[in-house]
């Protein structure tokens, strides 16, 4: 006992548990528990349907991949069937069909997400560039693009095709 006549909680005494506080204080951890548990779960569920959706838009997004692959060849015969009209001057209303048909081509390419992207003039990436020749030179910096053998496109700012290119290197110092 404190000997100014008051009780401090420390110093009393604290009856015995009884079966009937231990049975409370079981089910509260159990309640606890059980709480935490569906959380967790929650969360889980909550995290499964953000990635099913990501997952359904990313298929949406790029479901036309393999059609769209199929129809760059298209696209890289006009262009070569453009650069040989050229030549020709006779042949001036077939080129305007030519590229007017291109256009259509790639304005409904482009409603699906796929864009060709400029390689000229660009460093080289292998991300985005199969380099398929080399060229010595001094006009441009090492490993820039100097050349493009076939346009590469990107579907949705993805690389659809990587474009075939010529790349500058320093010449043989001999």
């Amino acid at each position: 006992m404190p000997t100014n006549g008051t009780f401090d909680d420390q110093d009393q005494e604290r009856p015995a548990p009884t079966p009937l506080q231990d049975a409370l204080d079981a089910k509260t951890r159990e309640v606890e528990e059980l709480q935490n548990r569906n959380l967790r779960l929650m969360a889980e569920f909550d995290n499964a349907r953000k990635r099913a959706a990501r997952e359904r838009e990313d298929y949406a997004r790029f479901a036309n991949e393999s059609l769209l692959r199929e129809l760059l060849p298209v696209l890289d015969n006009f262009d070569r069937a453009l650069q040989a009209a050229k030549g020709d001057p006779g042949s001036a209303a077939v080129t305007a069909g030519i590229e007017l048909i291109q256009r259509d081509l790639l304005r409904v390419l482009e409603k699906f997400g796929t864009v060709p992207f400029q390689s000229v003039g660009q460093p080289f990436d292998p991300e985005r560039h199969e380099a398929v020749a080399r060229v010595p030179t001094t006009d441009q910096p090492e490993m820039t693009v100097v050349a493009e053998t076939a346009r590469g496109y990107l579907l949705n700012g993805r690389v659809l095709r990587p474009a075939m290119v010529t790349v500058a290197v320093p010449p043989d110092p001999r």
